[in-house]
């Protein structure tokens, strides 16, 4: 009896080892995909699923080298941080608006693209925007940037877009034609600038080889003069307003410079073609000029040894004009998720620090500007102490019409062919003769 108690119990032992090695074999053939059974099945049902990929269209207009190396760095790192999705980004080099504005009829507009504050007005009438409140979240910080670059895409408290960069204008003055004048410091009021500007003109005979002060006379540079006792460039239907007593007040200071005493001119009288030109070649010693003056006037004159300054005061208040491009989203694009993480990544704070790390382009937030250290450099300050308070280029739908009418009599105003009251009602006039018949 003891001899068959062992037998079976050896018996019993074979077939449990059996049993074990059999189920470490199906083991491993779960593990490996080889076996027969559901084990494959089972292996799909657990695995996480691949995420699909989707390309996002970008549009926007050409730049330099150097910025579209960083515009190019930081798109590469939104698809590092995002794999799945693709940026396929387009540059429209001519007529870039009417190439957007004919792609968006005919329902092939990019996903997402530039768009200048000046022609916001319009598009968002139009509803072809993707209004993007509904996506925003807490994270994504609308307060930490520069209220004026953010109002500039917003209608009826709905924001159309996100300000990708900006410049205001600052005051950019000769340090050297200073000293010789005797100027210790920039001017901060328009009266220091005027008395300032008689001490820099310089002349040969009867001919001006530098005025003191040079000026842009057209809109886009003056509507903050406009602004300054009150005035309005148009009234809230659109119409022109530039003509009415409030307005011509400040824009009187700007030709009393030219006509009355004959220390202030525009570049073409000198043979140049823009501001930061005129100002590089030493035809005159203070401008108003924007953040793209720097680079230009680093890489062209070297040698030139200039500083910069808030814009001066007129009357009793801070002015300057802003200059900022957005990013919008197409109303009837079929990837609006995916959109919206580019636009947010893009203006959010670790892609506008990426773009603007080389300072070609100014940070619209607050936090990125100070991070870089632009409110406290050299040449930048000045220019970034402006946002807060700046006029962005824009005013309504009507401003490519209000433009053109005012440009053309301001300029001849300013070359003292006419009084400036009976330029600016005839401006208006017509102005608001076309606005009326377009409506």
């Amino acid at each position: 009896m003891k001899k068959t108690g062992v037998t079976i119990l050896s018996l019993m032992l074979v077939v449990v080892l059996m049993l074990t090695a059999c189920g470490k074999s199906n083991e491993g053939n779960k593990n490996t995909g080889n076996t027969a059974t559901n084990s494959g099945t089972e292996q799909e049902a657990t695995k996480e699923p691949a995420a699909e990929q989707i390309t996002v269209t970008l549009a926007g207009w050409g730049a330099s080298p150097e910025e579209q190396d960083l515009l190019n760095q930081t798109l590469k790192e939104f698809e590092t941080k995002y794999p799945n999705i693709k940026v396929n980004y387009e540059v429209i080099a001519d007529q870039y608006m009417d190439v957007i504005k004919t792609r968006l009829i005919g329902g092939e507009g990019p996903d997402v693209f530039y768009l200048d504050a000046f022609e916001a007005p319009a598009l968002i009438e139009r509803n072809v925007l993707e209004p993007l409140d509904g996506y925003v979240t807490p994270e994504f910080d609308v307060a930490d940037f520069e209220q004026p670059m953010v109002d500039a895409f917003k209608q009826d408290g709905v924001s159309y877009g996100f300000p990708k960069d900006f410049s205001t204008l600052a005051m950019f003055y000769n340090k050297k034609d200073f000293a010789e004048a005797g100027i210790t410091t920039p001017p901060t009021t328009w009266d220091e600038l005027k008395e300032a500007a008689v001490k820099l003109t310089k002349k040969e005979g009867d001919k001006t080889v530098r005025f003191g002060f040079g000026v842009a006379p057209e809109l886009a540079r003056q509507m903050f003069m406009v602004q300054a006792f009150g005035g309005k460039v148009a009234d809230e239907n659109g119409n022109a307003a530039f003509a009415a007593p409030d307005a011509l007040k400040g824009l009187q200071l700007v030709t009393d410079m030219h006509n009355v005493d004959k220390t202030s001119g525009e570049p073409k009288e000198v043979g140049a073609g823009w501001g930061g030109e005129m100002f590089g070649q030493g035809k005159a010693s203070i401008v108003f000029e924007g953040n793209w003056a720097i680079p230009f006037l680093e890489s062209n004159y070297k040698e030139l040894d200039y500083g910069t300054a808030e814009i001066p005061t007129v009357n009793g208040k801070k002015g300057t004009m802003a200059f900022t491009v957005a990013y919008v989203m197409n109303k009837e694009s079929k990837q609006k998720e995916a959109a919206w993480k580019l636009i947010s990544f893009l203006t959010g704070k670790e892609g506008m620090k990426t773009w603007t790390s080389k300072g070609f382009a100014l940070p619209t937030r607050k936090s990125v500007s100070l991070e870089l250290g632009y409110d406290k450099d050299e040449l930048r300050s000045a220019i970034v102490a402006g946002a807060s308070y700046a006029t962005p280029w824009q005013a309504g739908s009507t401003l490519p019409t209000i433009m053109s009418n005012f440009n053309n009599q301001f300029v001849d105003t300013f070359m003292g062919n006419s009084k400036l009251e009976d330029a600016m009602n005839k401006a208006e006039t017509v102005a608001n003769k076309e606005i009326a018949a377009a409506k």
